[in-house]
């Protein structure tokens, strides 16, 4: 999947070729397409990757306090990308254009931002419990939520608009969240914890020629 990542990256999907993944591996074009079949279900398997990593991260803060796994999201949709987060971002961007036109991978993409509200809304949920957070509405919150995380996200790929990250990050804290935190609760403005950043999803590493989630 790592090849498939670096091509996507390099070559954006609509030049995306079998032999482009390939050239990344140690495998023949025909043996990819004897295992995969075609084009579209190599990037379908890439997209189930992404979900599997995206499990990984949150089994990474799994015993977090409600409002530090919070935060986490937070940094995650909203800091400042390097280049090879970048890369990912754009990579993925390039995948969910093709979505409209193609029933595989709208329906991968849809798992893929199901599993990441279901995340949140849990998050939102166990806060209440918590006494951290005020009564709302948790599947309303995440979604408003991550409408503002992914319109950010695209703002700062297609318009290459850092600073508008910044100001998504900091209308969400002082516009939404503040609505629902309890009035002596603060979210952390950072969290120390082990998580991988979105382009370490992938062992880029030389000489991988089956690269995998990289091991917490």
């Amino acid at each position: 999947m790592t090849a498939t990542y670096e091509a996507l990256c390099e070559e954006g999907y609509s030049d995306l070729t079998a032999q482009a993944i390939a050239d990344r591996t140690e495998r023949s074009k025909s043996a990819l397409f004897y295992h995969y079949g075609s084009r579209e279900a190599i990037v379908a398997e890439f997209i189930e990757y992404l979900i599997d990593g995206f499990e990984s991260r949150l089994a990474a803060i799994e015993d977090r306090s409600a409002l530090e796994r919070l935060a986490a999201f937070v940094d995650w949709f909203l800091s400042e990308p390097d280049d090879d987060e970048l890369a990912f971002h754009t990579a993925l961007l390039e995948l969910r254009a093709q979505a409209p036109y193609n029933d595989v991978f709208r329906a991968k993409l849809r798992e893929s931002d199901d599993r990441i509200r279901r995340a949140l809304e849990e998050i939102l949920a166990d806060g209440l419990e918590d006494g951290v957070f005020q009564d709302h509405d948790p599947q309303a919150v995440a979604a408003l939520l991550l409408a503002a995380f992914d319109g950010a996200q695209i703002h700062q790929v297609t318009l290459d608009r850092c600073e508008y990250l910044e100001t998504i990050r900091a209308g969400t804290v002082e516009h939404i969240l503040a609505d629902i935190l309890e009035p002596t609760v603060e979210l952390p403005e950072a969290v120390d914890f082990d998580g991988l950043h979105d382009s370490q999803l992938f062992d880029t590493s030389p000489g991988d020629d089956r690269p995998g989630p990289i091991e917490r």
